[in-house]
């Protein structure tokens, strides 16, 4: 029966390193380390014990080693053995010879049974934590490809091919993304938290390495190493500047990865639901970056503070809202990916200037409106009394996202400027 009780604890455990897929000599150094600690509980110590685990034959052995004294001097039960006691095992013992005799577990009780249950469990549970730790901290940056378990409002629950869990929060989320039980999903590992022992995977499908990582897998020359990326500035499902390099003069880069009619990123596009890309060519030169980052606009001129990293932008007012872009976007990858504030102007052709000499900047209005106002307009590129009175009110609001009071305020303080002038509330469309 004893047996059986052995054979059963180590076939728990085997079962258990099969489904956990934990190394056997780890299991079996376990194992050695679990009983050995009991034993010390039990016995006071576990010096004189020898520990043998049979992987193959899912049992184990445990042997006490004592030393033979003169019967009445046995002063540790545990350390020594009485001559007579010891010559029942074998008649040829002497005093001062050690004695290896096995040990029956189960005879140590239910509670010796039970307390090896659950520091093998214990043991185990936080090597296995170690080993799926170790695993995707290596994997951090890599795409993988996981099914959908469940989905939350907060976060989408994944599975790896070996069950383990993985965490999408809605926060690494493509606005768009739609997921379903059982259907796959790709995400690129972002970070592995391990601060509470039990390791935590987040995917992300918003990180400018998943768009990178896809590229690779898209593009051979940048999987060779022919051409490098050398930075992404993305807005998750809306659009992406990515600026890239070639090591080959023979090879371009932006039309390599693009490919022929785009066929190089149709997948990454759908894969991103819909994200526009815009791929330029990497200069190390800040003001060319500058002007490409700014594409399709054309641009006049560039005056950069590199201690800053602010820099003014001016162009022919045709070309302002080409450089902002819808919802100021452009102008937003642009800052992201050249790492740079940038401030655009109109600027009118040689011979119109004339016409803005009757103009003031909205910077002497600070003193009558909020700084943050005045910056939201001219983020998008209203930088006059002028130019902000000849735009639409409703583009007003919607563009630089102010509230339609706010911006009702704003004109009625630039309009009584120009009092002596007629300006008809709205005013012409500008090109912005």
């Amino acid at each position: 029966m004893a047996k059986k009780a052995n054979n059963a604890l180590i076939e728990t455990f085997a079962e258990f390193k099969e489904t956990k897929n934990i190394d056997r000599s780890t299991l079996v150094s376990v194992l050695e380390e679990s009983f050995r600690s009991v034993i010390a509980k039990m016995q006071g110590s576990d010096e004189n014990y020898d520990v043998i685990v049979n992987p193959d034959k899912g049992d184990f052995e445990i042997y006490r080693n004592r030393t033979v004294v003169e019967d009445g001097e046995v002063t540790d039960p545990n350390m020594q053995i009485s001559l007579s006691e010891a010559q029942q095992i074998a008649d040829d013992y002497e005093v001062g010879e050690d004695v290896s005799e096995p040990v029956d577990f189960s005879k140590f009780g239910r509670r010796a049974i039970l307390t090896l249950r659950q520091t093998l469990a214990s043991k185990i549970l936080e090597l296995e934590h170690d080993a799926l730790y170790n695993k995707y901290k290596e994997k951090v940056g890599e795409i993988i490809s996981a099914e959908v378990y469940q989905v939350w409002h907060k976060e989408v629950l994944l599975l790896d091919e070996e069950g383990n869990e993985l965490l999408l929060p809605k926060n690494e989320q493509i606005p768009g993304d739609f997921f379903r039980k059982g259907e796959p999903a790709r995400a690129v590992v972002a970070r592995v938290d391990n601060s509470t022992g039990n390791p935590k995977i987040i995917l992300s499908r918003t990180s400018p390495v998943f768009l990178q990582r896809l590229l690779e897998g898209e593009v051979p020359e940048i999987a060779e190493g022919i051409i490098a990326v050398r930075k992404i500035a993305r807005i998750p499902g809306d659009r992406a500047k990515i600026a890239v390099e070639s090591f080959d003069d023979r090879i371009d880069p932006v039309g390599a990865c693009v490919g022929v009619r785009g066929s190089r990123v149709h997948g990454i596009v759908r894969e991103l639901r819909g994200e526009n890309l815009d791929v330029i060519q990497w200069s190390n030169n800040p003001q060319i970056l500058i002007a490409r980052a700014l594409g399709p606009a054309e641009i006049n001129s560039i005056n950069l503070d590199l201690e800053s990293k602010h820099c003014e932008v001016y162009l022919n007012p045709d070309q302002v809202s080409l450089a902002i872009g819808k919802g100021g976007m452009n102008i937003r990858l642009a800052s992201m990916l050249t790492d740079t504030v940038i401030d655009v102007y109109r600027e009118l052709p040689e011979g119109e200037e004339d016409e803005l000499e009757d103009d003031i900047h909205l910077d002497d209005f600070r003193d009558e409106i909020d700084d943050w106002v005045i910056d939201e307009l001219k983020k998008n590129g209203w930088t006059t009394a002028r130019s902000v009175l000849e735009a639409p009110r409703e583009m007003l609001v919607q563009k630089a996202d102010l509230e339609e009071e706010t911006v009702d305020e704003v004109l009625r303080i630039l309009r009584q400027e120009f009092a002596d002038e007629e300006a008809p509330e709205g005013g012409a469309p500008a090109e912005i």
